[in-house]
């Protein structure tokens, strides 16, 4: 690899790209920030890669948020992400790039697909609602890199992560996933000194969390494939209930409280736990347990809000 563009650097999934590729010894990282490259405009996007002609492109860039944003901004979860997806994939083959990998997430699946969910479920029933606008941008980014791979010959493939979390992720009070969140209100809590912390639904629904290290390690494990599969799923294969997680942040937090719960807040798709045999036998392994990630994640909330610099 000897140019690779990575798209989102300076996200959480972006900058752990990064990180991963000074590892793994890639001489030449490309990034553009925002202001350098709108990713939403298809003129921008073809001009940077045929001026710029990477090797890879991996496709990092997203507009994400948990169940309240997805829910409050549909529209502009299914745009912004359809228009990145679109304008990187078809750029790249313009620019002659043979090789792009495009990041979705597990939330493609159907709502009650089998647990853990296969590759193969995707497709076979309804979308969890809540989501349901984000989780179509991504199908249409994975199965455009499936039909770019199948008729121009391109190594177009796509990796599928569970719920991430890590270094740099976003802590803002609506828009931000589960842990982050509880990272944040665990820790004003406890600074209050409340008796008490709610949490949205009931608490049941069970997730699985990938630190977001372990996600940019199997990444460029993928790209080492000769002939990988379209897509991948990436996870742990183990979960917990947001119950039990809420109880492991708040105890990493050293809030000492009540958890509440709020059953007329929404719960999501019920469990999404990921098949990642297709991967494990590949030979890679996830490397962070979530309870040593999560104590690494506060820090990292700490040392960030003290600097000015957390996400919030």
């Amino acid at each position: 690899m000897r140019k690779v563009f990575i798209t989102g650097h300076r996200g959480m999934v972006g900058s752990a790209l990064v990180r991963e590729a000074g590892r793994c010894g890639v001489g030449n990282v490309l990034t553009a920030s925002r202001s350098e490259l709108d990713l939403r405009n298809q003129s921008e996007v073809f001009g940077f890669l045929a001026d710029q002609r990477p090797d890879v492109v991996m496709i990092a860039a997203a507009k994400v948020g948990g169940i309240h944003a997805n829910s409050t901004y549909p529209a502009d979860f299914i745009y912004e992400n359809l228009a990145i997806a679109a304008n990187l994939v078809e750029g790249s083959r313009l620019a002659g790039v043979q090789r792009v990998l495009f990041l979705g997430s597990s939330c493609i699946y159907p709502k009650h697909a089998p647990q853990p969910m296969p590759e193969e479920c995707l497709l076979t029933s309804p979308l969890e609602p809540t989501n349901e606008a984000y989780a179509i941008a991504k199908i249409a980014g994975l199965k455009l890199c499936q039909h770019y791979r199948a008729q121009h010959g391109l190594l177009y493939h796509s990796l599928m992560p569970t719920n991430l979390y890590g270094p740099g992720d976003n802590y803002h009070a609506e828009n931000s996933h589960v842990i982050p969140a509880l990272i944040r209100r665990f820790h004003e809590a406890k600074a209050r000194g409340d008796s008490s912390v709610t949490i949205w639904g009931t608490g049941t629904p069970r997730r699985e969390f990938l630190h977001v290290d372990d996600l940019a390690a199997a990444c460029f494990h993928a790209l080492e494939l000769a002939d990988p599969p379209d897509w991948l799923n990436v996870g742990t294969g183990t979960d917990l209930t947001i119950l039990e997680l809420a109880r492991l942040v708040a105890a990493t937090v050293g809030f000492t409280g009540d958890i509440l719960t709020d059953p007329t807040k929404p719960d999501g798709t019920p469990r999404k736990l990921l098949d990642v045999s297709k991967l494990t036998a590949t030979g890679w392994r996830p490397r962070v347990p979530l309870a040593e990630g999560l104590a690494a994640a506060y820090q990292d909330f700490l040392a960030l809000s003290a600097a000015g610099n957390a996400r919030l």
